[in-house]
């Protein structure tokens, strides 16, 4: 694709995430709660784009119950700052294995494995304008776990997306997902102009080095929405890349939760930093009215 600084960029802010993050910093959120508040916040800064999973409010540990995602959501919408609302569907496909020498049966601790309308069932339910649709399986950091996405669960799953008019936002960790995401366009199960998300950096995925990512955003058609990250360190060096390549931008502490070396962030440090980044390049932050127009998608009412 021809590669234009964007000069109206998004930034969308993934506010919690699913790792085990909880007790590394006070500023992680547990409770529904504690994740709109800081949704929020992100808002305030000049995140266009929430991105929310939800966690056990006691433990912290990542959760699926759906009265947990219908209380988030509603709090979201019923602040006075508007944002576009982007609930996780990438929860329920997660397999670790036994020993190398006995991978069966699977660690149950760690094994969460659904079928595809349970995986959708809050999606469903809270209609957010966005969820992620994760494209493809990946060998995913820990030694014997295999975050699972097969080409039918993914048909089945953006089928769904569709048919509710949720707009999927692809979830790219590699090139091959991105190959598969173009078919999945092709055979009309998304639609086209389609939104993605290249994730950087993720072992065992693309790593986050220029070459790769530039191999990952020519392969981006040039009508879809792309936007991109990387963890830790490298998150506001992407913020800058994004943008120079053409893209639109992601921080927050599902990624990262440092603002500088030693210093732990809140995501509306995290936005505020990123707009200061873009701002600094000669682009505009735009917000969720903008964003709502250019990707097509229709504001939900609270409950």
């Amino acid at each position: 694709m021809p590669l234009a600084m964007n000069r109206d960029v998004f930034i969308t802010c993934a506010v919690t995430g699913s790792g085990a993050t909880q007790d590394k910093s006070l500023h992680v959120p547990r409770s529904p709660k504690q994740i709109a508040e800081s949704a929020i916040d992100a808002a305030k800064a000049g995140a266009a784009v929430v991105h929310c999973h939800v966690r056990d409010p006691e433990t912290g540990a990542p959760s699926r119950r759906l009265d947990l995602y219908r209380e988030v959501t509603d709090l979201i919408r019923a602040a006075e700052v508007d944002v576009v609302l982007n609930l996780t569907a990438g929860m329920g496909g997660d397999i670790v294995f036994g020993s190398t020498e006995a991978p069966f049966p699977v660690n149950d601790a760690g094994t969460d494995m659904i079928g595809a309308s349970e995986r959708m069932a809050h999606i469903r339910e809270c209609l957010p304008e966005i969820c992620t649709l994760d494209c493809g399986t990946m060998n995913f950091a820990e030694a014997d776990y295999v975050m699972t996405n097969t080409p039918g669960m993914l048909r089945a799953m953006g089928s769904m997306m569709t048919e509710l008019g949720v707009k999927p936002e692809i979830e790219a960790f590699d090139t091959g997902h991105l190959w598969f995401a173009k078919q999945l366009v092709a055979e009309g199960t998304l639609e086209a102009k389609a939104l993605v998300q290249l994730c950087m950096g993720v072992p065992w995925g693309a790593p986050n080095d220029l070459n790769t990512f530039m191999a990952m955003v020519n392969a981006v058609p040039d009508d879809w929405t792309w936007s991109a990250f990387s963890l830790g360190r490298d998150q506001m060096p992407y913020v800058a890349a994004s943008v120079l390549a053409g893209g639109n931008v992601r921080v927050g502490l599902e990624d990262n939760l440092f603002l500088e070396k030693g210093v732990l962030a809140t995501n509306a440090q995290l936005v505020e930093k990123a707009v200061g980044v873009i701002e600094g390049m000669g682009a505009r932050v735009i917000g969720p009215d903008l964003v709502r127009e250019k990707l097509g998608l229709t504001k939900r009412a609270p409950a």
